[in-house]
């Protein structure tokens, strides 16, 4: 049952990377109510839905539960949040509500990760799997990565279409984790 939730969240968030598209199609206004509803009504809900079925799921244990895992995973998830919390205030409401005449954002996090919302959650998901040890959740999370390494890509279509001065900006800066030298 969890994953056909997650895969259903994973697929309604996907096709809000459509953006443009969906601009094009619909007019401005439309489009952006239709990413809006696909993104913050039927993917992210539905897909966090699908994670939180997992956590409820009964299935086998990963590996046995420890002290050391528990802290792990409270530290990655606080800070995993911190910098989803930071990157969205970077964006300013535009990751909600994408339009074709939205700005490059390239201060803040964005200047160091292109994603760091999703470098976030790729913490999120480790922390998960670190507090809950157990295999459905595990499954859930290793196909929640997955969906993160794609949906990264759809948007980076996306915006490259949408703002030009992007593949510039995927060609200086690092999709999920910054460097830690700089050229």
């Amino acid at each position: 049952m969890y994953l056909a939730v997650l895969v259903l969240g994973f697929v309604c968030n996907s096709l809000s990377a459509s953006t443009t598209w969906l601009c094009r199609r619909l007019g401005e206004t439309r489009g952006r109510a239709a990413t809006f509803i696909l993104r913050n009504v039927l993917g992210i809900p539905v897909w966090v839905l699908g994670l939180a079925l997992a956590v409820h799921t009964h299935s086998a244990p990963l590996f046995a539960p420890s002290v050391t895992a528990e802290i792990l995973g409270r530290c990655l998830l606080a800070l995993g949040s911190v910098l989803i919390i930071v990157a969205l205030s970077a964006l300013r409401g535009r990751a909600a509500l994408p339009s074709t005449h939205d700005p490059l954002i390239e201060h803040g996090p964005y200047a160091h990760v292109r994603h760091p919302i999703y470098s976030g959650l790729l913490l999120n998901l480790v922390a998960i799997v670190l507090v809950h040890p157990r295999r459905a959740v595990a499954l859930a999370c290793a196909l929640a990565v997955i969906w993160v390494f794609v949906q990264s890509r759809l948007e980076e279509l996306d915006l490259v279409q949408r703002l030009p001065e992007y593949r510039g900006y995927m060609a200086r800066v690092p999709r999920f984790v910054p460097r830690l030298l700089r050229r």
